[in-house]
């Protein structure tokens, strides 16, 4: 009952009957064109030579990308922390925290339905620790809104940077992209400015959420930014040397291919991430960005999504015993 308050907390802010109907278009039309670009660019490839890529990939640069990876949801754990100390609940501990965050992200993206099953993984951590439904679904909010200023700073100064890199997904021209950076730029810039003057909420008197300051905000974005940048990062190492992409370009394909795969709801982003890759760092050999792509997968939603889900498991079955055993 807890969990399904939370849920209708988070729905009562967030949307209307029109806008659920108007998600669930985009993302079925979202993935209908991720499935016909995947089958499409995979027509053609010789799956021996992505099995000789990945045997060819060296040991150390596999370890490099787990590291990278490590680092990566490391950093996620901050988002629980941060928005743990902007709803004045600053007394919960690193590890809960970082137990809440592990656990729900790998097994929400990796199920599929993150808003669905995010919250009530969080819920069942954090209830032990005296916070309730709404608590937790301000927590919900606060780490979707430190995910989404991050990444958009990041693809903002990535696109300024390298404005031909998504060039092949938007059909843009280059200059263009650059101003439509500049402009996603000064906007987060904009947020900031707003959230510094004073104390902001939003939401109704049944369930108010309490913004962070601007300090935070920019806090929010530093460990946004960086999340991001180590995953990107450990996509890039995996990339053969041969297949002659940049870093930059690489960040930017990577931060559209992930923004696409949380809209289309598909697990892990299935399909649409690796058609975004694919496309975006795009040329005629395709075999080695198909065999980063499987390491990749493997590294950063397989395995996570295997020990978070036993980790979740095994806290759960000792938390029945606990209640089982007889006083």
């Amino acid at each position: 009952m807890q969990a399904l308050t939370i849920l209708s907390s988070q729905k009562r802010f967030l949307s209307s009957g029109w806008l659920k109907g108007l998600g669930i278009v985009i993302s079925a039309v979202i993935v209908a064109m991720a499935v016909f670009a995947l089958m499409h660019t995979l027509k053609n490839i010789h799956y021996s030579e992505v099995v000789a890529v990945v045997e060819r990939t060296s040991p150390g640069l596999i370890a490099l990308a787990l590291l990278l990876v490590v680092v990566s949801y490391g950093s996620l754990t901050i988002y629980d922390v941060l928005a743990l100390r902007t709803i004045g609940h600053a007394e919960v501990p690193y590890r809960i925290a970082a137990l809440a965050s592990f656990t729900s992200y790998p097994i929400a993206h990796g199920i599929g339905a993150v808003a669905l099953i995010s919250p009530v993984i969080r819920y069942r951590i954090y209830v032990c620790n005296g916070l309730g439904a709404l608590d937790v679904a301000n927590i919900c909010f606060l780490t979707g809104l430190t995910f989404w200023l991050g990444n958009l700073t990041a693809f903002g100064l990535s696109v300024l940077y390298e404005p031909s890199a998504i060039s092949l997904i938007d059909y843009l021209p280059s200059q263009l992209n650059r101003w439509l950076a500049a402009a996603l730029l000064m906007g987060v810039g904009a947020f900031v400015v707003w959230s510094w003057r004073s104390p902001r909420s939003l939401g109704a008197w049944r369930w108010p959420v309490r913004l962070p300051s601007g300090p935070m905000v920019l806090l929010q974005i530093v460990i946004g930014v960086f999340d991001l940048g180590a995953a990107a990062l450990a996509m890039y190492v995996l990339i053969p040397a041969g297949a002659d992409v940049g870093v930059f370009q690489v960040a930017v394909v990577f931060i559209i291919a992930t923004l696409l795969g949380f809209a289309s709801h598909a697990p892990a982003g299935i399909g649409v991430f690796d058609a975004t890759i694919l496309i975006g760092l795009g040329g005629d050999d395709k075999e080695p960005l198909v065999a980063a792509l499987l390491m990749f997968r493997f590294l950063y939603h397989f395995l996570p999504f295997l020990i978070a889900l036993g980790l979740f498991g095994a806290v759960e079955g000792w938390r029945s015993l606990q209640v089982k055993r007889p006083s």
